[in-house]
């Protein structure tokens, strides 16, 4: 065969399998898809709203205050916790590629040249150029068992960036309630700061007209820096939390993230649902539980391959080479059926075997353990939610009671009645109602999206209803299908 021509057939083979192997690169940032795996993906973390249009990632702004929805669909897009789980997807989607690929037929070509320089005389020139194809009939459940298996790994994968994308979400609303808390926390000190300040005032002139003690004004001189000191405790406290929160949707700690007021006025009804209700509704709407639900099937799956890859193989073979030396050309094809019967492989296809199956029974425990996690997940958030909304309630009471008697015991005192002890003890009061109403409003507002993802339900429509902080009862919004 003529050097040319082979050099011919080689650049023509390796064209096609160029144009084979990139077509389609633009059609996708990850290359060729001919097996569609892409259309297996879950999309991209992101919150979907109900009749909106476009990719909710590329209409980002950090230009005006964010509320609750704005936070979490940052957090969505960019955290690189939801950028891991959706690359895992994606390198389960291309296995399932690989699984199917197995029941495809395959091809190669070889080609060889070679010159023999020994002896006195020319070397003669040796070339050689073959096809080999080969196809598998049968295998006995190997192939389908390996392709169960990729499925059910990729479905588990997509179920744990589910998880993820829940697991974001909470602790998004966390990071954005926090930052809400801390901020009141720092009006909350002000405003004590401020009462402090005008009783130390009232204590000074009171002493200055000689109707008071310098025991009394130094008191409240006391009771003004403390108060002044839980001020600028309060402000560090809140930049930590703005630093978490800017932490969380994807940017450096030392970002201004600037936050829409949020409501906190409404007092929201007793929260009232069936416990045995909510833990089944988890059970079947819990992205974890379907995840390792997923795992055993892939488990069981994979044990199936590991018994079929110790039978027998039918494959059937097709091959042509054309053989040129020292100008003399021959060629020879063939088709065939190729069985192949393992015999013996020092037993390791049976300890493969027992290894597989063992496997399975991992994976049933660990889902068994998991769905009695999620009965204690929702008996837990629960509870904390029950504790928190009647918490809500009650700090309501104490703090306009601890308001009221703030303004009669200092009326009194301005007035010349009482002493300053009355005072600053109601004053003190004051200052731990008003926080303790703002750490209960913080506590249900995460109660409740904590009951939500214990269910598997943290979605768009909780945080709406979050946002509008309306006397809705928690059970009608963590329960929307």
């Amino acid at each position: 065969m003529n050097i040319y021509v082979l050099r011919s057939i080689v650049c023509t083979l390796l064209c096609v399998w160029s144009s084979l192997a990139f077509a389609g690169e633009t059609s996708g940032s990850f290359g060729h898809d001919p097996f569609g795996t892409d259309a297996m993906l879950p999309p991209k973390p992101a919150l979907r709203q109900a009749g909106a249009v476009g990719d909710p990632c590329a209409t980002q702004s950090l230009d005006r205050p964010l509320n609750l929805l704005d936070v979490v669909n940052l957090a969505l897009c960019n955290n690189p916790q939801t950028h891991v789980a959706w690359a895992s997807s994606l390198v389960q989607a291309a296995q399932v590629g690989v699984s199917k690929a197995d029941y495809l037929p395959s091809a190669a070509l070889s080609a060889t040249a070679n010159h023999n320089l020994s002896g006195s005389t020319t070397g003669a020139d040796q070339r050689n150029v073959g096809v080999t194809l080969s196809y598998l009939l049968y295998d006995f459940g190997s192939r389908a068992a390996n392709l169960e298996n990729a499925r059910q790994l990729l479905a588990s994968a997509s179920a744990t960036q589910d998880s993820t994308v829940q697991a974001v979400f909470l602790a998004t609303v966390q990071a954005y309630y926090q930052a809400q808390a801390t901020l009141a926390a720092v009006e909350a000190a002000l405003e004590s700061e401020r009462a402090a300040k005008e009783s130390f005032a009232a204590a000074e002139a009171r002493y200055n007209a000689g109707s008071a003690t310098p025991a009394d004004k130094l008191q409240a001189q006391t009771a003004y820096s403390q108060a002044t000191l839980n001020r600028i405790t309060a402000d560090g406290n809140l930049k930590n939390a703005q630093g978490t929160l800017a932490n969380m949707i994807g940017l450096d700690a030392n970002r201004s993230v600037s936050l829409a007021p949020a409501n906190t006025a409404a007092i929201p009804n007793d929260f009232e649902g069936d416990i045995n209700t909510l833990i089944e509704e988890a059970r079947l709407r819990r992205p974890d539980l379907q995840a390792a639900a997923a795992q055993v099937k892939a488990a069981q799956a994979s044990a199936d391959a590991a018994r079929a890859a110790g039978r027998p193989s039918i494959s059937l073979t097709a091959s042509a080479d054309q053989y040129s030396n020292s100008g003399i050309n021959s060629h020879s094809s063939l088709v065939g059926i190729n069985l192949s019967v393992p015999i013996f492989s020092g037993y390791a296809p049976t300890y493969r075997v027992r290894a597989a199956e063992a496997q399975v029974e991992v994976k049933n425990s660990q889902l068994e353990q998991l769905r009695l996690q999620v009965a204690l997940d929702v008996w837990t958030a629960y509870q904390h939610l029950t504790t928190a909304t009647q918490s809500l309630r009650s700090s309501s009471d104490l703090l306009n009671s601890a308001e009221q008697s703030e303004r009669v015991v200092l009326g009194r005192y301005k007035a010349g009645v009482g002493s300053i002890l009355d005072v600053l003890n109601t004053q003190s009061a004051l200052a731990s109602a008003r926080q303790q109403r703002v750490q209960s409003t913080l506590n249900w507002n995460i109660s409740r999206a904590a009951l939500a993802q214990a269910m598997g339900n943290l979605d768009a429509s909780l945080l709406q209803t979050l946002s509008d902080a309306g006397g809705q009862k928690p059970s009608e919004s963590t329960k929307q299908k």
